[in-house]
């Protein structure tokens, strides 16, 4: 199947590039190109893609902004790729809390842009050994305690579900769970039951409201 894409960045000869990439892989088709979030906002609810790989620092609506606006549309099946320079803690935090289902450097090579394109447009998360870190940090310094309507939401996950949520959480692929808890198919049929409970969109969203929540501490990761 081809993972149709949105290529959002303010800057044309990174907008080039990156269609150029992406346009030579068999099972990606790049549909178009936006200049700044409000076109990929626009192509988001016009063209439906998969993916957009989506640059953060655009002028006018940013990507942030641009992502929580799609992810907020409930009958959009389009998954967020943020790409970017800047690896601050803020960006991070922020850009998955808004929706994002990765995040990867834009020094990275053709061959792993392409990867993580597949990887978000699979559902699967997808964040660098780097961003990971530096995620972890954060949540770190702003994890509280959790509300009662979260911890409600907790509850109605099985014992089960609720360490695949933490190993998910801790940077474990379906294998990995698998070689500790249950089969493979076993994990997403569970990961499934997991999202729809928490109304979640993807394993990236998991994560967050599992470290978001106290459910997973800050501390050692498989990742």
């Amino acid at each position: 199947m081809t993972i149709r894409v949105v290529i959002a960045d303010d800057q044309a000869m990174v907008r080039e590039a990156f269609s150029v990439l992406l346009g030579a892989q068999p099972d990606i088709d790049v549909v178009t190109t936006a200049v700044d979030g409000r076109e990929a906002v626009a192509a988001a609810g016009e063209l439906r893609p998969d993916v957009i790989v989506m640059d953060i620092r655009m002028p006018g609506l940013d990507g942030i902004e641009a992502t929580r606006q799609i992810t907020r549309q409930p009958d959009l099946p389009t998954k967020i790729l943020v790409l970017t320079t800047f690896d601050l803690d803020e960006y991070v935090y922020e850009a998955l809390r808004a929706g994002a289902s990765g995040f990867l450097l834009k020094d990275a090579s053709g061959v792993q842009l392409a990867e993580a394109v597949s990887t978000v447009a699979a559902g699967d998360a997808l964040l660098s050994p780097e961003i990971t870190k530096r995620l972890i940090t954060e949540f770190s310094r702003l994890s509280s305690s959790p509300k009662a309507p979260t911890q409600v939401r907790i509850d109605e996950l099985t014992n089960r579900e609720t360490e695949v949520l933490t190993l998910v959480a801790r940077g474990l692929s379906n294998a990995e769970i698998a070689r500790e808890l249950v089969a493979e198919q076993t994990v997403k049929t569970h990961m499934g039951s997991i999202l729809h409970k928490l109304q979640l969109r993807d394993r990236t969203q998991a994560a967050v409201f599992a470290y978001e929540t106290g459910l997973v501490a800050p501390g050692r990761t498989h990742l």
